[in-house]
């Protein structure tokens, strides 16, 4: 934990980052940041703590429950056939019912039933996961949070005094540089094989494809965003017609030649806030 710094008399108290956290699941790195006002009591310090662990627990869970890389995990044991969706956990049930409905609204684009293998809600889980994790932060103390698990991120809050948190879309024609900078006022998801190889897979085919370099998903929902966004990464351009009628969501696509294609609200930071970052 770390102390707020006292601000010059006159401007704005900057936050406290009590919370600078790096959680290894899920097969990868999980990346919690939490931001308080200035001068946190111990008490408070403690309650953060606590939630912290909630986050931790959360995440290990989502990990326990649905990797298909544990044989012994019940979604591995409901894709062989072991047992049944009844005798699945809770959550089995939860997060298929939430896969269902973004199948439906990206017109099958995202479709965990048709994943070789038998059905893999992998597409979703890693973004729900994440947005159950940050729902473990609710002391009053907080002024925003962020659980980044690589690349796709839940969020709420800001950085205090009205200000957002500003987030980097990597450009996947040139991973190490910035394609663009957004304000985030909730989840990000980002799906493409510049990182993972021809890992996407398009259900209507049954085989890796992708027609867009990458495709970055915004919403009040990290699950859906997160699903949503491989859907685009599918089906390409075309995919932002089922992005815009969805409440809420808006859509990045940048093609293989570095063009872009959005839908009308995508959050883009204005060009000074761009500048200056």
């Amino acid at each position: 934990m770390t102390a707020g710094r006292r601000a010059a008399a006159g401007s704005p108290v900057p936050p406290a980052h009590p919370i600078h956290h790096l959680e290894n699941v899920m097969g990868t790195i999980v990346t919690i940041d939490v931001y308080t006002v200035a001068g946190v009591a111990d008490a408070e310090v403690a309650e953060l703590d606590g939630q912290l662990a909630r986050a931790r627990a959360t995440l290990h869970h989502a990990d326990e429950v649905f990797s298909t890389w544990q044989p012994r995990s019940p979604i591995s044991r409901l894709r062989s056939g072991e047992i049944t969706g009844a005798e699945a956990p809770a959550e089995v049930a939860e997060v298929l019912e939430r896969c269902a409905t973004a199948r439906e609204l990206s017109g099958g684009w995202f479709d965990p039933w048709a994943m070789p293998g038998g059905i893999d809600p992998t597409g979703y889980v890693k973004g729900w996961a994440a947005q159950e994790a940050l729902a473990a932060f609710s002391a009053r103390c907080i002024v925003g949070a962020i659980v980044n698990a690589a690349g796709d991120i839940a969020s709420f809050g800001g950085l205090g005094s009205g200000k957002p948190f500003r987030i980097g879309i990597a450009d996947p024609l040139s991973p190490r540089r910035l394609a663009e900078i957004v304000e985030l006022t909730g989840g990000i998801a980002t799906s493409g094989s510049y990182e993972r190889g021809s890992h996407l897979i398009d259900p209507h085919r049954g085989c890796p494809s992708a027609r867009a370099a990458s495709a970055s998903v915004t919403g009040p929902d990290l699950g859906l965003a997160d699903a949503l966004a491989t859907a685009v990464a599918v089906a390409g351009t075309p995919g932002l017609a089922f992005i815009e009628p969805v409440e809420n969501y808006e859509a990045l696509i940048i093609g293989f030649d570095g063009s872009r294609r959005w839908t009308e609200g995508f959050p883009f930071a204005p060009r000074e806030a761009t500048l200056s970052c």
